[in-house]
Protein backbone atom coordinates (compact mmCIF):
# COMPACT_ATOMS: atom_id res chain seq x y z
CA UNK A 1 0.00 0.00 0.00
CA UNK A 2 1.41 3.37 -1.01
CA UNK A 3 1.99 5.88 1.81
CA UNK A 4 -0.32 8.90 1.38
CA UNK A 5 2.32 11.20 2.88
CA UNK A 6 5.59 10.37 1.09
CA UNK A 7 4.49 7.91 -1.61
CA UNK A 8 6.65 5.09 -0.24
CA UNK A 9 5.58 1.60 -1.31
CA UNK A 10 6.81 -0.38 1.70
CA UNK A 11 4.16 0.30 4.37
CA UNK A 12 3.66 -2.10 7.25
CA UNK A 13 0.43 -3.29 8.86
CA UNK A 14 0.53 -2.68 12.62
CA UNK A 15 -3.02 -3.72 13.54
CA UNK A 16 -5.94 -5.45 11.79
CA UNK A 17 -9.47 -5.93 13.06
CA UNK A 18 -12.93 -6.33 11.58
CA UNK A 19 -15.32 -3.39 11.59
CA UNK A 20 -18.37 -3.51 13.87
CA UNK A 21 -20.64 -4.94 11.18
CA UNK A 22 -17.89 -7.32 9.98
CA UNK A 23 -18.27 -6.06 6.42
CA UNK A 24 -14.63 -4.97 6.13
CA UNK A 25 -11.21 -5.18 7.77
CA UNK A 26 -9.68 -2.05 9.29
CA UNK A 27 -5.89 -1.94 9.04
CA UNK A 28 -3.60 0.54 10.80
CA UNK A 29 -0.45 1.06 8.77
CA UNK A 30 2.85 2.83 9.26
CA UNK A 31 5.41 3.99 6.71
CA UNK A 32 9.01 3.11 7.65
CA UNK A 33 10.34 5.90 5.40
CA UNK A 34 8.50 8.90 6.89
CA UNK A 35 6.86 7.41 10.01
CA UNK A 36 3.38 8.38 8.79
CA UNK A 37 0.44 6.43 10.19
CA UNK A 38 -2.83 5.87 8.33
CA UNK A 39 -5.84 3.55 8.18
CA UNK A 40 -7.08 1.46 5.27
CA UNK A 41 -10.21 -0.64 4.87
CA UNK A 42 -10.41 -3.91 2.96
CA UNK A 43 -13.84 -4.97 1.65
CA UNK A 44 -15.12 -7.93 -0.31
CA UNK A 45 -15.90 -7.09 -3.92
CA UNK A 46 -18.04 -9.70 -5.63
CA UNK A 47 -17.55 -8.28 -9.09
CA UNK A 48 -16.44 -5.17 -10.92
CA UNK A 49 -19.44 -2.86 -11.23
CA UNK A 50 -19.99 -0.61 -14.25
CA UNK A 51 -22.41 2.31 -14.09
CA UNK A 52 -24.38 3.27 -17.18
CA UNK A 53 -24.78 7.05 -17.10
CA UNK A 54 -27.83 8.87 -18.49
CA UNK A 55 -25.79 10.04 -21.48
CA UNK A 56 -24.89 6.42 -22.37
CA UNK A 57 -21.31 6.60 -21.08
CA UNK A 58 -20.00 3.78 -18.86
CA UNK A 59 -17.92 4.40 -15.75
CA UNK A 60 -16.59 2.18 -12.97
CA UNK A 61 -18.67 2.23 -9.80
CA UNK A 62 -17.08 4.41 -7.11
CA UNK A 63 -18.12 3.57 -3.55
CA UNK A 64 -16.38 6.69 -2.24
CA UNK A 65 -18.49 8.89 -4.54
CA UNK A 66 -21.62 7.19 -3.22
CA UNK A 67 -20.46 7.75 0.36
CA UNK A 68 -19.71 11.43 -0.28
CA UNK A 69 -23.15 12.07 -1.79
CA UNK A 70 -24.86 10.38 1.16
CA UNK A 71 -22.74 12.40 3.61
CA UNK A 72 -23.71 15.65 1.85
CA UNK A 73 -27.40 14.75 2.24
CA UNK A 74 -26.82 13.89 5.92
CA UNK A 75 -24.75 16.99 6.73
CA UNK A 76 -25.63 18.33 10.20
CA UNK A 77 -28.12 15.52 10.80
CA UNK A 78 -27.93 13.34 13.92
CA UNK A 79 -27.55 9.93 12.28
CA UNK A 80 -25.08 7.42 13.71
CA UNK A 81 -22.15 6.71 11.35
CA UNK A 82 -22.59 2.94 11.74
CA UNK A 83 -26.19 3.21 10.47
CA UNK A 84 -24.95 5.18 7.45
CA UNK A 85 -22.25 2.58 6.77
CA UNK A 86 -24.79 -0.26 7.01
CA UNK A 87 -27.06 1.56 4.56
CA UNK A 88 -24.22 2.08 2.07
CA UNK A 89 -23.14 -1.57 2.47
CA UNK A 90 -26.71 -2.64 1.75
CA UNK A 91 -26.86 -0.54 -1.42
CA UNK A 92 -23.55 -1.95 -2.65
CA UNK A 93 -24.61 -5.54 -1.87
CA UNK A 94 -27.84 -5.05 -3.81
CA UNK A 95 -25.91 -3.66 -6.77
CA UNK A 96 -23.37 -6.51 -6.70
CA UNK A 97 -26.08 -9.14 -6.52
CA UNK A 98 -27.80 -7.92 -9.67
CA UNK A 99 -27.28 -10.24 -12.60
CA UNK A 100 -27.23 -7.42 -15.15
CA UNK A 101 -23.92 -6.34 -16.66
CA UNK A 102 -24.19 -2.57 -16.37
CA UNK A 103 -26.08 -0.82 -13.59
CA UNK A 104 -28.12 2.22 -14.62
CA UNK A 105 -27.29 5.31 -12.56
CA UNK A 106 -31.03 5.71 -11.93
CA UNK A 107 -31.05 2.37 -10.08
CA UNK A 108 -28.28 3.56 -7.76
CA UNK A 109 -30.17 6.79 -7.07
CA UNK A 110 -33.38 4.93 -6.27
CA UNK A 111 -31.59 2.55 -3.87
CA UNK A 112 -29.92 5.47 -2.09
CA UNK A 113 -33.26 7.27 -1.79
CA UNK A 114 -34.85 4.15 -0.26
CA UNK A 115 -31.98 3.90 2.24
CA UNK A 116 -32.07 7.59 3.16
CA UNK A 117 -35.83 7.49 3.57
CA UNK A 118 -35.36 4.85 6.27
CA UNK A 119 -32.53 6.82 7.93
CA UNK A 120 -33.65 10.46 7.91
CA UNK A 121 -36.51 12.31 6.21
CA UNK A 122 -34.57 15.56 5.79
CA UNK A 123 -31.62 13.80 4.15
CA UNK A 124 -34.08 11.98 1.89
CA UNK A 125 -35.59 15.29 0.73
CA UNK A 126 -32.13 16.83 0.24
CA UNK A 127 -30.91 13.92 -1.87
CA UNK A 128 -34.18 13.75 -3.83
CA UNK A 129 -34.00 17.48 -4.63
CA UNK A 130 -30.65 17.00 -6.35
CA UNK A 131 -31.32 13.55 -7.80
CA UNK A 132 -34.70 14.51 -9.26
CA UNK A 133 -33.48 18.00 -10.20
CA UNK A 134 -36.15 20.00 -8.36
CA UNK A 135 -36.82 23.35 -10.01
CA UNK A 136 -39.80 24.75 -8.09
CA UNK A 137 -41.17 24.81 -4.55
CA UNK A 138 -44.04 22.55 -5.56
CA UNK A 139 -41.48 19.79 -6.26
CA UNK A 140 -40.52 19.92 -2.58
CA UNK A 141 -44.18 20.02 -1.55
CA UNK A 142 -44.86 16.88 -3.55
CA UNK A 143 -42.09 14.85 -1.93
CA UNK A 144 -42.91 16.13 1.56
CA UNK A 145 -46.53 15.20 0.88
CA UNK A 146 -45.37 11.66 0.00
CA UNK A 147 -43.50 11.44 3.30
CA UNK A 148 -46.45 12.70 5.29
CA UNK A 149 -48.91 10.34 3.65
CA UNK A 150 -46.60 7.38 4.32
CA UNK A 151 -46.13 8.33 7.98
CA UNK A 152 -49.80 8.90 8.82
CA UNK A 153 -51.21 6.06 10.91
CA UNK A 154 -53.83 3.86 9.33
CA UNK A 155 -57.32 4.86 10.52
CA UNK A 156 -58.80 2.29 12.85
CA UNK A 157 -61.93 0.57 11.60
CA UNK A 158 -65.01 1.97 13.22
CA UNK A 159 -66.70 -0.42 15.57
CA UNK A 160 -70.32 -0.41 16.56
CA UNK A 161 -70.98 1.66 19.66
CA UNK A 162 -71.34 -0.39 22.76
CA UNK A 163 -74.80 -0.39 24.30
CA UNK A 164 -75.12 0.06 28.01
CA UNK A 165 -76.06 -3.15 29.74
CA UNK A 166 -79.39 -3.25 31.49
CA UNK A 167 -79.12 -4.41 35.03
CA UNK A 168 -81.43 -7.11 36.20
CA UNK A 169 -84.05 -5.94 38.69
CA UNK A 170 -83.15 -6.59 42.29
CA UNK A 171 -85.14 -9.45 43.95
Amino acid sequence: MRCPYCGGLDTQVKDSRPTEDASSIRRRRVCPDCGGRFTTFERVQLRELQVMKKNGRRAPFDRDKLTRSVQVALRKRAVAPDRVERMINGVVRQLESQTEGDIPSERIGELVMEGLRALDDVAYVRFASVYRNFREARDFNAIVGELESDSEPEPEPESEPTRPRKEAPAP
